[in-house]
C-alpha cells in the first residue's frame, strides 16, 4: 500500500483526510458513536443508507449529495496521488465527526460517519462488507448496482452495529 509521505494531508480547512493510513487514528475516547452508514456503488450512486441517529438527520437528497461528494472526492483523490496504486480517501477527520472509508476490489464503497476518535472502524467496515457480500449478493433477487433491499441484510447490518456498541460502551 503506497502512502502520501505523510500519514495525514493537511488543509488550511478545519479538516485532516488521511490517504491510506495503516492505523486507526491514535485519538482514543471515552465514548463512541455511529451516526451513519453509507454504501455506494462503482459508478457513484447511493445504494443503502442507514442513519443511527445523528444529531443533525439528513434528508434523501441530503444523503445522495453526500454520497456523490464522496464518490468525487475519493476518485480525485485516486487522481491526484504523487504514488502510483493510491486507492483514495480512507479517513476524513472533522472537529465533530469523522468519515471512515473502504473500497472493495469491485469499486463498491461503505463509509460510516462516527464520533471523533473511534478507533478500529476498519474492522467495522470489513464487518460490513462481509455481510454485504454474504447476504446481498448471494441473494438471487439482488440486482447489482440497484438499492439494496434485504432483510437478511438489514437484521445482520443491526446486529453487528449493536455488538460494536456494546463492545464499545458497555451499552
Amino acid at each position: 500500500m503506497n502512502n502520501f509521505s505523510s500519514e495525514q494531508v493537511r488543509w488550511p480547512v478545519p479538516w485532516n483526510l488521511a490517504v491510506n493510513s495503516a492505523q486507526p487514528s491514535p485519538v482514543a475516547m471515552g465514548t463512541v458513536a455511529i451516526y451513519s452508514l453509507f454504501i455506494i456503488n462503482k459508478s457513484g450512486g447511493l445504494i443503502y443508507y442507514k442513519d443511527y441517529g445523528s444529531a443533525g438527520r439528513m434528508d434523501t437528497n441530503d444523503s445522495l449529495r453526500l454520497a456523490s461528494l464522496w464518490h468525487s472526492m475519493h476518485a480525485i483523490s485516486q487522481q491526484l496521488s504523487p504514488t502510483t496504486g493510491c486507492t483514495g480517501i480512507d479517513l476524513l477527520q472533522a472537529h465533530n465527526f469523522d468519515l471512515h472509508c473502504f473500497q472493495s476490489l469491485t469499486g463498491t464503497k461503505f463509509f460510516v460517519v462516527c464520533e471523533t476518535g473511534t478507533q478500529n472502524m476498519e474492522i467495522l467496515l470489513k464487518t460490513i462488507y462481509e455481510l454485504y457480500t454474504e447476504f446481498v449478493l448471494k441473494n438471487p433477487f439482488y440486482e447489482m448496482e440497484m438499492p439494496i433491499r434485504c432483510e437478511l441484510f438489514d437484521l445482520n447490518l443491526a446486529h453487528v452495529i449493536q455488538k460494536d456498541r456494546v463492545a464499545l460502551l458497555g451499552r
